[in-house]
Parts: C-alpha cells; sequence; structure tokens
C-alpha cells in the first residue's frame, strides 16, 4: 500500500487537499453568490465523468449505473430535501448553512476515484469486469446525485431570495466567501 501511496502523482494529492480544503470551509455559515455555490457539484461532476469515460466510456453500462444511482439521489434531494440557503447579510447574497455533508461525500469521491485506480493498477481484469464497473460508477452517482439534487435546491431557494430582495429594493452584490 504504501508504494501506491508513494507513486501517486502529487497533482492528486493537491486535489485532495483543495477537496479537504473546500469541505471544511462548507462546514461553517457563509455568505456567497449563486455562481460560486456551483463550483463544487460541478467539480465533483466533472471527475466522476472523467473518470467513468476513460474507464469505460461514457455510453457504457457503468455509465448507466452512474446514471441510475445520480437520478435516484438527485431525485431524493429535490422531493424531500431542504435548502440551505438563506438571505444573506449584504444585498444579493446567499446565506448558506454549514454541513458536513459535503466534506463526506467529496472524500467518498476521491477514496473512491483512487480505488478504482489502484484497483486497474493491480487487478485490471477486475476493473474491467461489469460488477467492478456497476458498483464503483453506481457509488459515484450516488454521491454526486446528492451534490445536483442539493444544488437543485439551493438554487431554487436561491432565486426566490434574491428575487424577493429585488423586491424589496435591494441592490444585487457580489459577496463570495473563500
Amino acid at each position: 500500500m504504501s508504494q501506491f501511496l508513494t507513486r501517486t502523482p502529487v497533482y492528486v494529492w493537491a486535489i485532495l487537499a483543495f477537496l479537504v480544503f473546500r469541505g471544511v470551509l462548507a462546514t461553517r455559515d457563509r455568505d456567497i453568490t449563486m455562481t460560486r455555490m456551483t463550483i463544487i457539484p460541478l467539480l465533483m461532476l466533472v471527475l466522476a465523468l472523467q473518470s467513468i469515460g476513460a474507464r469505460y466510456g461514457l455510453a457504457s453500462v457503468a455509465m448507466a449505473a452512474w446514471l441510475a444511482g445520480s437520478a435516484a439521489v438527485a431525485l431524493q434531494r429535490w422531493t424531500f430535501g431542504g435548502s440551505r440557503a438563506e438571505a444573506g447579510v449584504a444585498p444579493g447574497s446567499l446565506r448558506m448553512r454549514g454541513s458536513w455533508t459535503p466534506l463526506l461525500l467529496m472524500l467518498a469521491i476521491f477514496v473512491i476515484k483512487y480505488a478504482m485506480a489502484v484497483v486497474q493498477v493491480v487487478r485490471p481484469q477486475v476493473a474491467a469486469s461489469t460488477g467492478f464497473a456497476l458498483a464503483s460508477c453506481g457509488l459515484l452517482g450516488l454521491c454526486n446525485g446528492y451534490f445536483l439534487g442539493q444544488l437543485a435546491c439551493d438554487r431554487a431557494a436561491s432565486h426566490r431570495i434574491l428575487r424577493q430582495q429585488q423586491r424589496n429594493g435591494a441592490q444585487p452584490a457580489m459577496v463570495d466567501a473563500v
């Protein structure tokens, strides 16, 4: 195992550090813009689709497993999940309540992708199997579905909040918290 850790490219550790940094920030209440709200869900989407596309192709059973997992959880979040967005302090800003869930899901996606890469090197025949593709890509889909469903909830609430602020005469502000 130590060989995998030492032979892992530096950029992989940089990605992990960025994800941990952003995940820890997400645990605190903060003011952000709607644009900023989409960064992590889209980054997680790109990372998952890149992994699936590179290993199995985007027109594969692995992609179908990702879509099924993603759709199921996104629908659950959209239907039953609540928004974390509230009116921000500055006009045009949004106050996002902190949560540990984004950090945990980002780490889950990182670990799944890392495990997929390790299995690809150690046991390529297992990595190429349908069962492995279904399981790993289905898990990625579950994680991405949470992000996408939560983003849909938060964006819908954000649109209502910002429209209400505009009706009340507030001018949109560009507030971003790192």
